[in-house]
């Protein structure tokens, strides 16, 4: 019997989904405890294990978004999250090293075939007009996943021990596995909207769309640039607030999540602008600009010596540091159109992941040298240089009528 589809429903099993996977790549990281104090690993080793999973990740990104734009995303979600159940129970049966850290490449592979394909779903069965709003929520999964992983991993490692802690995030992915089999239908064969959102004009349906126009290239870059602040500020908020205020673990601790969480709601009210001014590209320059005001001021209070203000400033530009997400993941679905949308979006995550990747060493060693504030005011630079890389686009055209269901 064919399956009613819901669109409503299906973004909720996407960002279920999405937030499973990202406690099964997140789970390491917060193993790492218990891998150096447990099973007598260096950090070193330890800390190279964490990233496993996210080298699994920058792998398979396009390879996934290729499959979704040839065969739909109903089948890519089933195959690649039984994969992934698979490929944790391959992680909790494996010993130290070379093998757990195989297993956790794989993890990482298997559970990117959600990330661009519940793009790929949400911008098919959702009308132009709504779209910038519910990727606004398609994208609080990853805090969503990393507060719960924050949360669940390390208690469950110490109570149970690593193997239950990574079986976990297996259940999760099974729990996911069943909702999309239940729920999830492929997008409509109705182009999604080659064009419409990004820059108004009426962009190809079918054939390449990065032949004939730089805009895709153009919004990559500036996302990349974008991912800069947004890593530095949740991975060294904490070091920042104990180290150069002098507060406890609890207090910085409280403060990054509290950002965490004010990012997630901006995401979602960025979206929902992106959808009132019909654009995706306008707000998206805005965020950058206000993106180097923030930065800015952050900098100067913490040169100032200014705990509280610095703490407001932190917030905000941590905010601001994610709001651009869910508007170019939006845009390029759009301008890329239904037969390129999965590969577009997986070049999109792909940058994204190798720029965030090379923040933690270079802008930890530019801290070491300058200290914070003033790494602040250089990382800036990053947000500052995507101003005039950012497409100027017209309104984003009306959908002339929503699928099925999606009202």
């Amino acid at each position: 019997m064919p399956i009613r589809p819901r669109p409503w429903l299906m973004l909720a099993v996407m960002v279920f989904g999405q937030a499973s996977t990202t406690v099964v790549v997140a789970t390491p990281a917060f193993l790492i405890p218990y891998f150096t104090q447990e099973r007598g690993m260096g950090l070193a080793a330890a800390g190279l294990l964490a990233g496993m999973p996210n080298l699994g990740l920058v792998l398979a990104l396009f390879l996934w978004g290729a499959l979704a734009d040839r065969v739909g995303e109903r089948r890519v979600l089933i195959i690649g999250l039984s994969l992934s159940v698979v490929a944790v129970a391959l992680s909790m049966l494996a010993g130290d090293g070379f093998w757990l850290g195989a297993a956790f490449v794989l993890g990482g592979a298997m559970t990117a075939c959600i990330n661009n394909t519940s793009g790929r779903l949400i911008t098919g069965w959702f009308p132009v007009g709504r779209r910038g709003f519910v990727m606004g929520i398609r994208q609080t999964c990853q805090p969503l996943g990393m507060a719960v992983a924050a949360v669940a991993v390390p208690p469950i490692a110490a109570g149970a021990g690593v193997v239950a802690a990574l079986g976990f995030g297996g259940i999760l992915l099974l729990v996911s596995l069943i909702a999309c089999v239940c729920a999830v239908v492929d997008s409509p064969a109705a182009e999604t909207s080659g064009g419409s959102g990004a820059t108004g004009g009426e962009l190809p349906a079918i054939g390449n769309p990065y032949r004939g126009s730089a805009t895709l290239v153009r919004i990559h870059a500036v996302s990349m640039l974008l991912v800069v602040p947004q890593f530095a500020l949740s991975t060294f908020g904490l070091v920042w607030f104990t180290v150069g205020f002098g507060w406890s673990a609890l207090a910085a601790g409280s403060l990054v999540a509290v950002s965490q969480f004010a990012g997630a709601a901006g995401r979602i009210a960025v979206g929902l602008w992106s959808d009132r001014v019909r654009s995706r590209l306008r707000p998206l320059l805005q965020v950058a600009v206000i993106g180097v005001v923030v930065l800015l001021l952050a900098a100067a209070f913490g040169w100032a010596g200014w705990a509280v203000p610095a703490a407001v400033a932190y917030v905000i530009a941590s905010c601001v540091s994610v709001a651009d997400n869910g508007l170019a993941f939006t845009a390029v679905a759009e301008t890329a159109g239904r037969g390129w949308a999965g590969r577009a979006l997986g070049i999109q995550n792909t940058g994204q992941f190798l720029a965030a990747a090379a923040v933690g060493p270079l802008v930890g060693g530019l801290i070491a040298l300058v200290g914070v504030p003033a790494s602040l005011a250089l990382i800036a630079l990053a947000p500052a240089i995507a101003v005039p890389l950012v497409p100027r686009d017209a309104r984003v055209a009306r959908a002339p009528k929503a699928p099925v269901g999606a009202r």
